[in-house]
């Protein structure tokens, strides 16, 4: 027990004394037989309620390129996918993957790397059946659509300015979402947590933890690379900011 809280039992009256039973379960302070919640209960109390006040909201783009002068310049957003977790990278909610509908010349105006892996063969000729080039002819969601989406979803789990924006080399992403979804990022904190920076020191200083980091597929799908980047950051969190018992 703190010592506020015994001033704060010693300044009530005894009658109300009576009615206060105190005590301690698992970390947790209780009164009258309902509990306090610790930090992490709170957070779960929290998330519950729908106030996640540590969220890292998780994004990944697949784009036509990879822009210019510090936006996407003349390049276009292909796929976005979203999901969210508390500070402890806990996952609350996965939301939308959404494929964004464009004309045969934005697909045609790929760089080299874009058309093979996303299986754009060259206007006049059907795309490789199943991957994203051949998705983007065939889906229906405009890029106002999409920030909608996003924006609905992280408004319905996240308290406005207070999730942060979170992902591999994300700022890359952010560069598109700050164009092409000004909904969505408007509800969003201005930080980032970038999963390459936490990689690239811990390629520094701890090459034998980072020697055992999850390897990535490379299947460049928007929801498969945020997975995979939640991994590794889970996988750095566990091994080198872990704090050692007492």
């Amino acid at each position: 027990m703190s010592f506020g809280w015994s001033r704060s039992l010693r300044a009530v009256g005894p009658l109300l004394l009576l009615r206060l039973s105190i005590r301690s379960w698992s970390g947790a302070l209780c009164l009258g037989g309902s509990a306090l919640p610790s930090a992490p209960r709170a957070r779960r109390v929290a998330m519950a309620a729908g106030h996640l006040e540590e969220a890292l909201v998780w994004v990944d783009c697949e784009m036509t390129g990879l822009g210019a002068d510090g936006g996407p310049g003349a390049d276009a957003l292909l796929e976005v996918a979203c999901l969210i977790t508390d500070g402890d990278l806990n996952l609350i909610a996965e939301g939308p993957d959404l494929v964004i509908h464009h004309s045969d010349a934005v697909l045609d105006s790929m760089n080299d790397w874009c058309k093979t892996q996303f299986g754009w063969l060259g206007a006049g000729t059907a795309p490789t059946p199943g991957l994203l080039a051949d998705q983007v002819q065939k889906s229906g969601t405009s890029l106002q659509e999409a920030d909608r989406l996003l924006h609905e979803f992280v408004s319905k789990h996240v308290p406005k300015g207070t999730g942060v924006l979170a992902g591999n080399t994300v700022h890359m992403d952010k560069r598109f979402l700050d164009k092409f979804s000004p909904n969505f990022m408007g509800h969003l904190h201005y930080r980032l947590v970038d999963v390459s920076t936490v990689k690239e020191l811990c390629r520094r200083w701890h090459p034998k933890e980072f020697s055992g980091a999850p390897k990535k597929k490379g299947s460049h799908r928007a929801l498969d690379d945020i997975r995979e980047s939640l991994d590794e950051l889970r996988y750095y969190r566990k091994t080198i900011f872990s704090t050692p018992t007492a």
